[in-house]
């Protein structure tokens, strides 16, 4: 095969792998290009607005890479050979040049929205906020409603348009908590809390999960997050302290994978706290 065919096939190639490429984020639901929620959404812009604006480096480079390869392959003999091209002030002004500008941009982006969507910032509302305290097991989650005297596994309940706070912890290796169509993740580890603040927009179902490697169960430890009208909250909440067992702490805490959802009522509505000082301790100081 010549030259000139194998960087037509090459072209046709890259051509058809951005198409498919294309194809797939129309027509498979990305959970993180499919936001739920005001946070997820300015995440999804965010991103969005950094590809295209790194397009204007990348896509270019690949025009020329082409284009040179093919102008000054070995068989193009009627090619002009510039062995001071080097050293063109133009040149140079554009390959760092744009690059420089796009970055600037860039971090003016990120400075920007880095403090807007700081995880442990309150969303504004005229509506209360819902507490929810999430526990990463081994491989679980745990999930504590300390005003509303219940507890969970594997499952969390909210309503629409109401500000969830999620106090954050672990009472196993570090791990990361994540449900991609409301927000980005943030880590769990033991002996600290972390803050997250998210909010759907509308009623749904939404899959959570670990987004960090903890061991064998790893791949179970998924949990649904669903949205529901204030009322259909209310009545589950109700159903669920009316209905359940008392949550056994240290039962819970043994490991296991792949666990169904669960349901309890809560005994101690500082567990979450006590979880966390398990891990401050101070050591003996030596005889």
């Amino acid at each position: 095969m010549s030259q000139k065919n194998k960087l037509l096939v090459f072209f046709f190639l890259f051509i058809a792998v951005g198409i498919a490429a294309l194809a797939y984020l129309f027509f498979v639901d990305v959970a993180v290009l499919n936001p739920q929620g005001m946070i997820a959404i300015k995440e999804r812009d965010l991103l969005l607005n950094a590809t295209w604006l790194m397009f204007f480096i990348v896509i270019p480079v690949f025009i020329l890479t082409g284009w040179i390869a093919f102008k000054y392959r070995s068989e193009n003999t009627k090619a002009k050979f510039c062995p001071d091209w080097d050293n063109s002030h133009l040149a140079e002004a554009i390959w760092w040049g744009v690059p420089c500008i796009v970055a600037a941009i860039l971090s003016v982006m990120i400075w920007d929205s880095c403090h807007e969507l700081d995880p442990f910032k309150p969303i504004p509302s005229t509506t209360k906020s819902i507490k929810i305290q999430a526990v990463a097991l081994q491989w679980k989650w745990l999930f504590i409603y300390p005003d509303y005297g219940i507890a969970t596994v594997n499952f969390i309940q909210f309503p629409e348009q109401v500000p969830i706070d999620f106090e954050i912890t672990a009472d196993a290796p570090m791990n990361s908590f994540w449900i991609p169509e409301l927000g980005g993740q943030i880590y769990a580890m033991p002996g600290m809390k972390a803050q997250l603040h998210l909010i759907a927009d509308t009623t749904g179902s939404y899959a959570g999960c670990s987004a960090n490697l903890s061991g064998i169960g790893f791949s179970g430890m998924k949990f649904i997050a669903m949205s529901s009208t204030q009322a259909e909250f209310d009545a589950w909440v109700q159903s669920v302290g009316q209905s359940s067992s008392p949550l056994d702490y240290d039962q819970v805490l043994k490991k296991s994978s792949y666990d169904p959802q669960a349901f309890y009522v809560l005994k101690d509505t500082d567990l979450f706290h006590q979880i966390i000082n398990k891990y401050m301790a101070m050591p003996e100081k030596p005889k």
